[in-house]
């Protein structure tokens, strides 16, 4: 087992980067120590060191009759799917875009109908 002596900056990472392949879902915090091997108090330590630095989230559950805790990011990285459809990637009238032309993103048909088809597949799988 890894010792907390051993920590490093890189195992705070470790933990923090497999936290957040679990997206939105979490990790047991027991499968998680398992997967790094760590001991059940060395990992307790990181992920109350993770929820204190204001990264993830730690919710108590009851799982299989035992009380133990899904470690939950508060925060997801970017996703470059939720921009790869936007229209202004191909638009023709790009170039002549900016914020008080005639041509301008706050009054764009084709951004408005895209925002709002976003925003109703969005609602949809909620």
């Amino acid at each position: 087992m890894v010792r907390m002596e051993e920590e490093s900056p890189d195992l705070t990472s470790k933990v923090y980067k497999l936290i957040v392949e679990h997206g939105k879902e979490g990790i047991l915090q027991s499968e998680l120590w398992k997967a790094l091997n760590l001991t059940s108090r060395d990992g307790s330590r990181l992920a109350i060191r993770l929820e204190k630095r204001g990264i993830i989230k730690r919710e108590k559950i009851l799982n299989s009759g035992r009380w133990t805790y899904c470690l939950v990011p508060l925060r997801l990285p970017v996703q470059i799917k939720s921009i790869e459809s936007l229209p202004c990637i191909i638009c023709p009238d790009e170039v002549k875009c900016t914020d008080n032309g005639v041509i301008t993103p706050y009054k764009c048909i084709r951004l408005e109908r895209w925002v709002m088809q976003e925003y109703k597949e969005k609602q949809v799988s909620v």
